[in-house]
C-alpha cells in the first residue's frame, strides 16, 4: 500500500553528545534519541559515548520506552571498512540491550552492517542525499526502514515522495536547529582551509567564517572569496525552526521530526524537546488547542541558543533573507548552571555548569512545562564546607534553593 492519508503521532527524535544529556532529552519528552559512538559519526568533536556509557545509555532510555539510534555516517574510505565491521559486531553483541536502528549514509557502509548484524534496523542519513522517491524506493529495496529527507526538500516534494513509497517505510526530516550550506551537508570548505575532513566528522564550521570579495579586475571574471576581518558572513544560514508548521509536517507523511544539534548541552536539548513535545501533544489534541498555544512555544523555543530562525526550504527556495551577514554569533539568553542529578538531607547535587552564587535568582525549568523562580539560599563543596559561589566548572555542588527541586529540574538563569 502506497500513500498516507491519516495524521498521526510522529516521533520526536532528540539528539544526545553525553550520558547526561541523553538523559535529558529523555526525562524531558524524546521518542527516541540519537548518539555516536567513538567512531564512524560525523561528529568527531562530540565528546560522544564510549561502550559502556551507550550501554548505560540504551538501558535507561529503553526503560523509559524510548529508542536510541546509533550514527555510523561517514563517508567511509577504504581504511575505514576494517573496523566498521568490528564496531557494527560490537553494537549487535552490546549487553544488556543493543540500540534500535543504525544510521549510515555509506553504501558500503551499509553493506557491511546488512552483513555482520542482519537484523539491524538501518536508516539512511541525510548525507546520502535523499531528493526522490525512486532514492527512497531504492534504499526500501536494499532492507533500509527508514530515510532521512534531503535539507534541501520542500513539503510538497516530500508529500509526492510519501505518496510513492510503502506505507510501512519512514520519512524522518529536520526540523529544528543549524543548516549546513552544502548540499545535505557534504561540505569540501573545512578540508580544503584546514585539512579536517567534514565527511569524515571533523568539520570546522567554515561556513561560520568572515569573509570579504576581492573586486573585480576584468568583466566576467570570478570574484575570489577569502576569510577576511573586514568582510562578511557570507555563508552563514539561520537556524531552521518548524514549531509553528508541525499541522503541514504531519500532513505530509512524515514520520520522525528530527531536532538537529549533537554537540548542544544539555540546556538546549531540554527547551528544545520539551517545547517541541508539547507542541506536538496539543497538535494531535486539536489545531485548535496547538495554535492556542503558539506564543507558548515562541517564548519557549527562543530561551535555547540559536542563530535567528527560518524555515529552511520547506515552503520554497531560501533567498538572501535565510542568511545572516553580520554575525555569527548565537543568541543566548539563558545560562546553564547545571541539571539536578541527586537529593540529600534537603540538598540538591549538580555538577556545575558555570559560575553563580549564593543569593543569587534562579530558574527551576522542569520537565512537565513550568518554570519556576527561586534563589540560592544555601550552597556547599562535596566535603561539606559552605561556599559562597561555585567558580570552577564541572565542580559538584549541594544547593539549597528558596523552591525545593526535583531530580531533573534544570537550573538557569537569564542573562542581564
Amino acid at each position: 500500500m502506497m500513500g498516507y492519508s491519516i495524521r498521526k503521532k510522529p516521533e520526536l527524535l532528540i539528539p544526545a553528545s553525553s550520558l547526561e544529556v541523553l538523559k535529558t532529552a529523555v526525562i524531558y519528552g524524546a521518542d527516541a534519541v540519537y548518539i555516536g559512538g567513538e567512531a564512524f559519526g560525523l561528529r568527531a568533536k562530540a565528546k560522544n559515548f564510549s561502550r559502556e556509557e551507550m550501554a548505560e545509555g540504551i538501558a535507561f532510555a529503553h526503560a523509559h520506552g524510548v529508542k536510541v539510534y546509533v550514527t555510523a555516517n561517514i563517508l567511509a574510505h577504504n581504511e575505514d571498512l576494517a573496523g566498521a565491521g568490528e564496531y557494527f559486531g560490537e553494537l549487535r553483541d552490546m549487553e544488556p540491550e543493543h540500540c534500535d536502528a543504525l544510521i549510515i549514509s555509506d553504501p558500503g557502509m551499509f553493506t557491511i552492517a546488512r552483513e555482520v548484524w542482519p537484523q539491524a534496523e538501518i536508516h539512511i542519513s541525510t548525507q546520502a542525499n535523499n531528493t526522490n522517491y525512486e532514492t527512497y524506493l531504492f534504499w526500501w529495496k536494499l532492507g533500509a526502514k527508514r530515510v532521512v529527507s534531503a535539507r534541501e526538500l520542500s513539503l510538497e516534494e516530500l508529500r509526492v515522495i510519501r505518496e510513492h513509497i510503502p506505507a510501512e517505510m519512514e520519512i524522518e526530516s529536520f526540523v529544528h536547529g543549524a543548516m549546513c550550506i552544502s548540499y545535505s551537508g557534504r561540505c569540501l570548505l573545512s578540508n580544503y582551509f584546514t585539512g579536517r575532513d567534514a565527511n569524515q566528522g571533523a568539520c570546522t564550521h567554515p561556513c561560520r567564517w568572515k569573509y570579504a570579495v576581492v573586486e573585480e579586475t576584468r568583466p566576467g571574471e570570478y570574484l575570489p572569496v577569502y576569510e577576511n576581518e573586514r568582510g562578511t558572513f557570507l555563508f552563514n544560514s539561520k537556524d531552521l525552526c518548524m514549531i509553528e508548521h508541525l499541522p503541514e509536517l504531519m500532513d505530509a507523511g512524515i514520520d520522525s521530526l528530527k531536532i538537529e544539534g549533537r554537540m548542544k548541552t544539555a540546556l538546549y536539548v531540554a527547551t528544545v524537546a520539551r517545547t517541541y513535545r508539547r507542541a506536538i501533544d496539543d497538535c494531535l489534541v486539536s489545531e485548535e488547542t496547538y495554535r492556542g498555544n503558539m506564543e507558548w512555544y515562541r517564548e519557549e523555543i527562543g530561551k535555547c541558543t540559536h542563530r535567528q530562525y527560518t524555515t529552511g526550504f520547506y515552503f520554497g527556495k531560501p533567498d538572501e533573507n535565510t542568511q545572516i551577514y553580520d554575525s555569527s554569533t548565537y543568541v543566548n539568553e539563558y545560562k546553564y548552571l547545571g541539571i539536578v542529578d541527586s537529593k540529600k538531607g534537603g540538598l540538591a547535587g549538580i555538577e556545575q555548569k558555570n559560575k553563580f552564587s549564593v543569593g543569587d535568582p534562579i530558574e527551576l525549568m522542569k520537565p512537565d512545562g513550568a518554570n519556576v523562580a527561586a534563589t540560592v539560599e544555601e550552597m556547599y563543596d562535596d566535603q561539606g564546607n559552605a561556599v559562597d559561589n561555585c567558580p570552577h566548572s564541572r565542580q559538584r555542588i549541594w544547593l539549597k534553593l528558596s523552591e525545593e527541586p526535583e531530580v531533573y529540574d534544570l537550573l538557569r538563569v537569564k542573562e542581564s
